[in-house]
């Protein structure tokens, strides 16, 4: 039994449920598209700052923020394009700006599919004309997002995407990470170190990014509380980010195409021809012990 209820409140947000499986999703798009929350039978699994969610001068820590068309930081948050020099704050502006509801469906699934246009606001900062459409369809155990990029620009479009899921967690020291790379690159320091499958928790900050990864998909089981999560994504998605800040309960495994700085160095980005689209996805899957 799938539905989907809206309500208006400060936003207007739409939850997707499956009455059978105990599990529900819920979406604000006009707060950047984002995923705010999806419960499991009935159990939290994503972190979020209802603090930030609430005042829209901030970005929202929590739920699957967007990312596009980079992800990270740019240096001095300015890229060049044609000899022209534009300026992107951290992450781009998809998870700035609002979305639009196109389609959703209630049949074998519940689905919701978010469409973002470009404008003279995102022309401004990325001379392209795009649309994107996401859809995020709920199916038992598992929360799919399927992605379409489209360049209706006359030139080739160069951009990188990703997602920024946040998970909630109680106790870091119980936490199993399986991510199929055996080195990382510290983001902040940019230096490569080996990976032997741990991170040490006690660390004020953890950001590192993997980029020879062996396969697409990646796991962190929970033994605090009993469930294990796995990311499976599509081949477009080279990287996977692992993000946590000592004494805050979240931690976020992210899919992203290309590393920080990549509209200027070009290293894994995406580049669309005119007229041309891109369908990527990727899944979570929560799995109780």
């Amino acid at each position: 039994m799938f539905a989907i209820a809206v309500e208006q409140g400060q936003y207007k947000t739409y939850t997707l449920s499956d009455q059978t499986t105990k599990t529900s999703l819920e979406v604000i798009p006009e707060r950047g598209g984002i995923v705010t929350r999806w419960r499991v039978q009935g159990q939290e699994i994503f972190y979020l700052d209802a603090a930030r969610l609430t005042d829209p001068t901030l970005t929202v820590r929590g739920g699957i923020p967007i990312l596009f068309p980079i992800c990270g930081n740019l240096p001095d948050n300015t890229y060049t394009h044609n000899g022209q020099s534009y300026t992107l704050k951290q992450h781009g502006f998809a998870r700035e700006l609002p979305w639009e509801v196109v389609d959703q469906a209630t049949d074998d699934r519940a689905s919701i599919t978010l469409s973002l246009t470009s404008n003279d606001q995102t022309r401004a900062v990325y001379p392209f004309d795009f649309q994107l459409l996401f859809t995020y369809t709920l199916e038992g155990n598992k929360l799919i997002a399927h992605q379409r990029y489209v360049n209706h620009s006359d030139s080739p479009m160069p951009f990188s995407a990703g997602f920024h899921p946040y998970f909630q967690v109680v106790d870091k020291a119980q936490l199993e990470v399986d991510i199929p790379a055996d080195r990382l690159l510290d983001q902040p320091t940019k230096i490569e170190h080996p990976f032997d499958g741990t991170f040490d928790f006690e660390r004020d900050e953890i950001d590192v990014a993997f980029t020879n990864l062996s396969r697409h998909s990646a796991s962190v089981t929970d033994r605090a509380q009993g469930f294990r999560l796995t990311l499976t994504q599509s081949d477009e998605f080279s990287i996977i980010v692992f993000w946590t800040v000592k004494g805050k309960p979240f931690y976020c495994l992210e899919p992203w195409t290309a590393g920080r700085n990549a509209l200027n160095t070009g290293e894994r980005l995406l580049s669309l021809a005119p007229g041309a689209s891109l369908e990527t996805v990727f899944s979570l899957t929560a799995d109780f012990l």
